[in-house]
């Protein structure tokens, strides 16, 4: 397949569904990722509204709409396309600028004045900005990635000192490394520990040593499949479903903040709060819902409720205006009973 006709077939390919990512794509035209980027390159600075993105809803994607409709071209501008690609100056050449002119508009515009003869609309990268910085999060300072990646590509084993997220000192372990992953905007080195699949935060190596032995990868196994494989397998980790109440008002950035992890969330009630459930892979992850403060009332289950109502007494007894005053919380104080505060 010359590239002309692959870039109309991966335009095809993306009209065809929501979203797809480059290894799916690669497989379906019978080329390499690398090659599928570049198409996707050429289709963006072409105009064409094709984005990419990382992290877990990320992929290759058209912009939501009709943009980019193959069934609004002519038989005679599909097939000049698939000649020419998106080369202009091929199609002058060939006689068919004018027809490549057309088919361009038509993929790169919608409910639009044409644009003036010889202009094409602004390049796709001067109207959309695609930023995966978590938010509201400072840069965490990293080791020397391009260093990592040069011993990782010796093929060797590496020592490690590793903290593990909580932990309050690090360890040394020794690990074969797949390579390097980016996912949300952070560093994860992929490696096998102990025959055993893992990712390593890079904000939490402190450093690291090549070993003379080469590393022992699982049969079949490789970097991309072991990084999706792992990132799976963290987003289906759930054994806690928790209930909550928040206030509306409240929702967006609950959704913001929970991510994934907020499974459902009902209609507003009639008193001005929403139910929803988050999902966590154990009870103290409802932790992260004290952010809400009054804002929120966890309902169930019931161990929930009660690490919620354990911890609301100690930031009480910590903030306490002085020594004396720092009590537990008692029933009586509120006329209520803490576990229904």
């Amino acid at each position: 397949m010359s590239r002309p006709q692959r870039l109309i077939e991966l335009l095809a390919a993306l009209q065809a569904r929501p979203r797809t990512t480059a290894e799916a794509l690669a497989e379906e035209l019978g080329v390499s990722t690398r090659t599928v980027l570049r198409d996707v390159r050429a289709l963006v600075d072409a105009g064409i509204p094709v984005f990419t993105e990382r992290g877990k809803y990320g992929g290759i994607s058209l912009l939501p709409g009709d943009q980019a409709d193959l069934s609004k071209l002519t038989t005679g501008e599909a097939d000049l396309l698939r000649a020419v690609g998106l080369d202009l100056e091929r199609a002058r050449q060939l006689g068919g600028e004018a027809a490549a002119r057309s088919a361009l508009r038509k993929l790169t515009s919608r409910r639009q004045p044409p644009p003036a003869r010889d202009e094409l609309p602004l390049a796709l990268t001067d109207v959309i900005a695609i930023d995966n910085r978590p938010w509201f999060e400072d840069d965490v300072p990293l080791p020397d990635v391009a260093g990592l990646v040069r011993d990782v590509r010796t093929g060797r084993r590496l020592r490690i000192v590793y903290r593990r997220s909580g932990a309050a000192s690090a360890r040394e372990l020794v690990v074969d490394p797949y390579g390097l992953v980016q996912r949300g905007g952070r560093w994860y080195l992929v490696a096998d520990r102990d025959g055993e699949p893992r990712l390593f935060a890079l904000a939490r190596l402190q450093r690291w040593a090549v070993l003379d032995d080469g590393r022992r990868l699982r049969d079949g196994a490789d970097l991309a499949g072991t990084a999706r494989e792992l990132g799976d397998a963290l987003e289906r980790r759930e054994h806690v479903t928790v209930t909550a109440r928040v206030d509306a008002a409240s929702l967006d950035i609950a959704r913001r903040i929970l991510g994934a992890r907020l499974r459902a969330a009902s209609d507003q009630g009639d008193d001005g709060r929403v139910e929803i459930t988050v999902a966590y892979d154990q009870v103290d992850g409802v932790r992260q819902l004290l952010q809400f403060g009054e804002h929120i009332e966890v309902v169930a289950p019931e161990a929930a409720r009660q690490l919620v109502e354990r911890l609301a007494v100690g930031i009480a007894r910590a903030h306490a205006p002085d020594p004396g005053a720092r009590r537990p919380v008692r029933d009586s104080d509120h006329g209520r009973a803490p576990s229904r505060s």
